[in-house]
């Protein structure tokens, strides 16, 4: 709930508050599964909102969708509210807008390979560090030429071109096996199987639809609607890496603000690093060091801190720890290390503690108007004010349809891009080369020669001949991040 400037979350011995200000140095919600992650992400989300400010969160199971709908009374959430003593407690529904990349239960969601870029692409292909290597020189091809890949048969025709034309470019890129580029095409087809057709293409997702907020001042909640994109957790985990890159590149700098631009949260995240290579572990924390500055706040939702790696949980300064069980010798060692995250109370011992959380109750602790984290303290959530679960397929309908940007990203187009021009060059390539042979007929063998071993490719010069003026233009205007993806001008 938001009152009195500021989040009221939770409510033990005392009430305790998230302050605006310092929502966007980030935060954690973690707990064994059952005990109560969903409903604090809800508490959460719904009062971002109030307080106008933007959310985006993925609806993996999807209950979420609850959040569009107002929430009915009933004895067990009365018995909270009473047990808790809240006064002006208030049922209501959220602006939602949902969204899907493959379109069913949202608007639609994509992106192009060039924005995307090498580094993120590798880790949604899964490839090793030669083939990484390859796809780095690749991408850094089709920028210097220019070279838009929109979609997947751009990539294709991209990396067929760059086989066939290998040896004229390892002199200037670095060796190019031709094994891998094989190995690379193959894996492409796998990625068409789980959805890449629907996610590569354009219209391409314009991030600022994500943050806008109601004429009554209170942020829209972005939902992703996720029950399908989860089956594939390496393509779903890369979505929402890509999109917090997309909001590092696009947000300007700010001063100190008194509330995020929006909050970004990462649910199961410890898929977003599960095998994850440790560069690409080094870019997230930079990224994720570096976005507080642009008014970006980033939960991550986990069932274990230690999902989390040191350096990102480092900089996790607003912490809910719901239960965790230690069975184990391991459990209780993550136990341990998860109590000492937190800034002792006198009052109980951390370490029990959390062991013996109820479902709805956790140990909180936020940062202070310094910047300091506050004393940990046992508090039980406060219950949604919004429809808990899954909402009717009509009322998604009709909410999607009523949307403002209903229709906007409906209808994928196909513009010309790598594949159009690849495409047009070779036909060009392969009716000069044709032409140059007869006139070779006509020469002397050795003039021929000579001639042959002083030119590029036939291929390189069709190319370059249409394609310089859009190359040199496009080549001095793609510049890209810390994730690989393309810097917003």
């Amino acid at each position: 709930m938001f009152c009195d400037d500021k989040i009221l979350i939770a409510k033990g011995n005392t009430p305790v508050y998230l302050l605006p200000e310092m929502a966007n140095r980030h935060g954690l919600i973690a707990g064994a599964t059952g005990t109560g992650k969903t409903v604090t992400l809800k508490v959460l989300a719904e009062s971002f909102s109030d307080c106008g400010v933007p959310v985006f969160l993925a609806d993996i199971k999807g209950d979420l969708a609850g959040l569009a709908v107002k929430g009915t009374d009933s004895p067990k959430i009365q018995e909270r509210i009473n047990m808790m003593g809240i006064e002006d407690f208030e049922f209501k529904s959220y602006p939602v807008r949902f969204w899907d990349i493959f379109g069913e239960g949202g608007h639609p969601v994509r992106t192009t390979i060039s924005e995307m870029g090498a580094i993120l692409l590798s880790r949604l292909l899964e490839l090793n560090d030669t083939q990484s290597e390859i796809m780095n020189i690749v991408f850094r091809i089709a920028d210097d030429k220019g070279l838009l890949l929109i979609d997947l048969k751009d990539l294709r025709a991209m990396l067929q071109y760059v086989g066939e034309n290998a040896k004229d470019f390892t002199i200037k890129y670095g060796s190019i096996s031709t094994q891998s580029l094989g190995a690379i095409l193959r894996k492409l087809i796998a990625i068409e199987d789980q959805g890449g057709n629907y996610f590569f293409g354009e219209p391409d997702l314009n991030i600022l639809d994500f943050i806008q907020v109601t004429p009554e001042g209170r942020g829209y909640i972005n939902i992703l609607h996720s029950v399908k994109l989860f089956q594939n957790p390496i393509l779903y985990s890369t979505f929402l890496l890509w999109l917090l890159s997309e909001l590092f590149e696009t947000l300007p700098e700010l001063d100190d603000v008194k509330k995020p631009k929006i909050v970004f949260f990462f649910d199961e995240a410890h898929l977003i690093f599960d095998n994850a290579p440790k560069v690409l572990i080094q870019k997230i924390e930079q990224v994720v060091r570096l976005i507080r500055s642009k008014g970006v706040g980033v939960y991550f939702v986990t069932q274990n801190p230690s999902d989390v790696p040191e350096e990102i949980l480092g900089q996790l300064g607003n912490r809910i720890q719901h239960a965790l069980r230690a069975y184990t010798p391991k459990h209780q060692k993550m136990v341990k290390a998860a109590a000492q995250t937190f800034r002792a109370n006198p009052e109980f011992d951390t370490e029990t503690a959390i062991t013996e959380l109820a479902t709805g109750e956790a140990l909180v602790s936020f940062l202070d108007q310094n910047g300091s984290p506050g004393i940990v303290e046992r508090a039980f959530i406060l219950p949604p004010q919004s429809q808990m679960g899954t909402i009717d397929e009509q009322i998604r309908k009709d909410i999607i349809s009523s949307s403002l940007i209903y229709g906007k990203y409906d209808k994928m187009v196909d513009n010309e891009s790598a594949y159009e021009i690849l495409q047009a060059k070779g036909k060009q390539a392969a009716k000069e080369k044709e032409q140059k042979e007869v006139k070779q007929q006509r020469s002397s063998v050795k003039t021929s020669q000579k001639r042959t071993s002083n030119q590029k490719s036939v291929f390189e010069k069709a190319f370059n001949s249409a394609a310089t003026s859009i190359g040199r233009e496009l080549g001095r205007s793609l510049i890209r991040g810390i994730l690989g993806s393309l810097k917003k001008k």
